[in-house]
């Protein structure tokens, strides 16, 4: 009798798992079934004496403070410290073409007929599939089995564009601010929507990066999660940076952002009282920061991701430094981050210039 064909799995060596972690790494047992071939890049934030335990049977890299400082050197002070912010260090020394980002607490949800959840491959059907950011289709993701454009969709805009980041959701635990956590204590997300959706052009959102995936050839030097944590006056704000950042570039290059399926189980709720100190200058600052990125317009002469990041660290230094000290100390880090970025990534310090958004 014949064997069945193996298939392998998704992207599995263009793909690298990279995970934030404080802690032993038991819920990787969780998610072996859809882990197992893939590459991870563990960045251990914190104590760098301690000793994390990975359980057998994956592939791995794991990097601590110590490594990030003698890899980096002196520019390793754009990387976080005791913050889930240091994921972007796995980011940059990733040679992949795509990356999934995902935190040590949350698990494998269950969809509504109570099958397991492989949040990674949703991810990367999103990934590999086009986005709509210039007209909205009712039908939202018209390229899912079962769904199409709707009449009156423009047949000019129907082959899309490349799609950078697929953003995930969450049930269980929803990611709210310390405010609406403290006034909603019980709250829980239960609702599954069975829906992708392209973020349009010209529109921002907080992008979460406990569930998150994407096109690292595409967006990655964009995709820098700033200065949070300790011996800095923010926290909690680091994968909203990242998305606002994200989003403004990825609007100018003609590239596309999806939200929505897949979902994780965010299991444990953080502490809304530490929330609320590290989120405090964050809640007030926002109101002014949305606006700076709503009104920001980039040169047509920055045609790749890195001039693109490095023109908007001199727009944060310039309109930013007024609010506050800060935006200077994180301008400088963006441009340390995108020194960082192509010192490591020599061959892409110089990629194919994207020409398709700038004139849209």
């Amino acid at each position: 009798m014949a064997q069945p064909a193996v298939i392998a799995p998704p992207l599995k060596d263009e793909l690298d798992i990279v995970i934030p972690t404080i802690r032993n790494l038991d819920f990787l047992e969780m998610w072996r079934p859809f882990f197992q071939h893939y590459h991870l890049i563990i960045v251990q934030d914190g104590d760098p004496s301690k000793t994390i335990k990975v359980p057998e049977g994956f592939d791995y890299e794991l990097y601590n403070r110590n490594d990030i400082n003698m890899i980096l050197g002196p520019k390793a002070s754009c990387i976080s410290f005791k913050d889930s912010a240091c994921r972007c260090f796995g980011y940059m020394v990733s040679k992949k073409k795509y990356i999934y980002t995902i935190d040590d607490d949350c698990f494998v949800a269950k969809d509504p007929t109570g099958k397991d959840i492989n949040a990674l491959e949703q991810h990367i059907r999103n990934l590999l599939t086009p986005s709509t950011p210039f007209f909205f289709n009712t039908l939202y993701d018209p390229y899912r089995e079962g769904a199409d454009f709707v009449r009156g969709y423009p047949f000019s805009l129907r082959e899309g564009v490349p799609t950078a980041v697929s953003h995930g959701l969450w049930l269980n635990i929803p990611d709210y601010d310390a405010p609406t956590q403290l006034v909603k204590p019980l709250e829980r997300n239960t609702r599954y929507v069975d829906a992708v959706m392209t973020v349009p052009k010209g529109t921002l959102f907080p992008m979460c990066g406990m569930n998150l995936g994407f096109n690292r050839e595409l967006i990655g030097p964009a995709m820098y999660f700033g200065l949070m944590g300790d011996g800095q006056p923010i926290g909690r704000y680091d994968d909203m940076w990242a998305g606002w950042c994200m989003k403004v570039i990825a609007d100018h290059l003609g590239l596309g952002v999806k939200s929505g399926l897949p979902y994780i189980w965010h299991s444990k709720a953080s502490n809304p009282f530490v929330n609320l100190k590290k989120e405090y200058k964050g809640i007030y600052w926002q109101e002014e920061l949305i606006p700076f990125f709503q009104s920001v317009s980039l040169p047509k002469d920055c045609t790749t991701v890195q001039k693109c990041y490095l023109e908007l660290s001199k727009l944060v230094k310039a309109k930013l430094g007024k609010v506050d000290d800060y935006f200077l100390k994180l301008a400088d880090a963006m441009v340390t981050w995108i020194e960082a970025w192509d010192e490591l990534n020599p061959l892409e310090a110089k990629p194919a210039e994207l020409s398709n958004g700038a004139s849209k």
